[in-house]
Parts: C-alpha cells; structure tokens; sequence
C-alpha cells in the first residue's frame, strides 16, 4: 500500500498541545482490518485516512485505536491543513469531505480553517449508571447520537475530574462530554471529553463534542458564537 502519513497537532497555535492526529493519504482504501492496525499503529486518539476522488472532493474516514467513529473534528481539521501544506488546497477553496455523517467542509481562509459541520443536538436523558464512574454531581443529563453530555456545577469541579476507566468503559455511548460555564474566565465554557468504550479515556481536544455542546449552550447562554476550552492537560481552543 503507497500511503503518505502525517502528524498534525489540531486546534492549538503551538507544537506539542492541542489534539494530535494521523494523516494517511492513500490512493484507495484498503480492507478495514488494515485500517485497524494503522490506528492501532499510530495509537492516537483518532487517525484519519484519506482518498482524493476529484478536484478537492475526498472520502475521509476516522478510526481510532479501537475502532471506526461516525465523526471526528480534530482529524477533519488535520486533513484540511495537510491537504493546504502540500499545495492541494489554497486560501479561499473549500474541500468536501464524504463522510459516515455526510458530506463535512472545509475552508481555507487566509489564517485559518473554518469547518462546517453538523449540530447534534441532544435530549433529557436518564443518567447511565456509568456516568457515576466520574465522581461528581450533575446539573442535567442530555444524550445525543452519539454521546452523553452532563453539566456540572462548576470550571473547579470540572477539573478535578479523576474517573474509573474501567468502570466508565461499560457506558452505552461512544462517550461522555462533561462541561460548565461557570467561573470559567476568558471562555464562554469549558469541557472535557471521556471515551473509554473506544479506547479513549480522555480526548485533549474534541471537535465532535462541539457539535453537541454548541446546540446545548446556544439554549442555555442565548447566544449562537462562543469561545470555548476544552480542559484537558493539553488544553485546546475553539
């Protein structure tokens, strides 16, 4: 298999922080057990693998060590810069990606890339018993598609954090997006993001979660622009 791979620290303007994502650019997919084993290789949260179909039309997929996901921001985010670094994309072009959650863009603006993705709004959810892993009261309880979000009282408690993995791995979910905006200074909130049940127990930066979190604080804050914290020791912005 001809592959090209790249290591890209997304969401964050200095080396070493932010989320780091694989980057493979293949000429066509291969079996998806290889695919596994390239995740599993490259042992980051997410890889993604990439195949050009026609101008900037590409199929993009997401795996992580363990195991395929719908959607991933941190990697989508990574492949738009590769794509841009090795002259595939320029300042004012939009990529589309084919995704398991449908067609994702990006664009390239002169500093920066804007991605456009889906908001997956949640409901009231009963709390999975699960979720006491994380040793902490909750405000409320939503799911979505794909995850558990639970607000807690405040920026203090959300980092004081320390789950049970193990037990936090039985969860019915791909995850669980734990988030304040309380005392949190500088931001409109903050989160952090647990995905044991894919092999992940904490994501640094979550583009995905977003999608959620976007939709509850919009209701919450009345407000549809944030600026926003993900809390984890290699902090992240969005």
């Amino acid at each position: 298999m001809s592959a090209n791979l790249w290591i890209i620290d997304a969401f964050t303007p200095v080396a070493f922080r932010g989320n780091p994502a694989a980057v493979y650019l293949l000429p066509k997919f291969p079996d998806d057990k290889k695919l596994q084993l390239l995740a599993a290789q490259a042992n980051l949260s997410d890889t993604a693998f990439v195949v050009h179909k026609s101008a900037s039309n590409y199929d993009l997929r997401w795996f992580t060590p363990e195991a395929e996901v719908k959607l991933c921001g941190h990697a989508t985010l990574a492949t738009a810069h590769v794509l841009t670094q090795i002259g595939k994309a320029k300042t004012g072009d939009v990529i589309s990606f084919n995704t398991l959650s449908g067609i994702l863009k990006a664009k390239i603006l002169k500093e920066g890339i804007e991605l456009d993705f889906p908001t997956l709004a949640g409901r009231a959810a009963k709390p999975d018993p699960a979720l006491s892993a994380l040793g902490v009261e909750f405000i409320s309880c939503e799911k979505n598609r794909d995850d558990f979000l639970v607000e807690v009282k405040d920026f203090a408690t959300l980092l004081v954090i320390k789950p049970d993995m193990k037990k936090l791995a039985k969860l019915k979910a791909r995850g669980v997006i734990v988030t304040t905006a309380k005392n949190v200074e500088g931001y409109d909130f903050a989160s952090r993001f647990f995905a044991p049940p894919i092999g992940i127990n904490e994501d640094p930066v979550t583009g995905s979660a977003h999608c959620f979190l976007a939709p509850y604080w919009a209701k919450k804050l009345g407000k549809t622009k944030f600026h926003a914290l993900q809390a984890s020791r290699a902090r992240g912005v969005l």
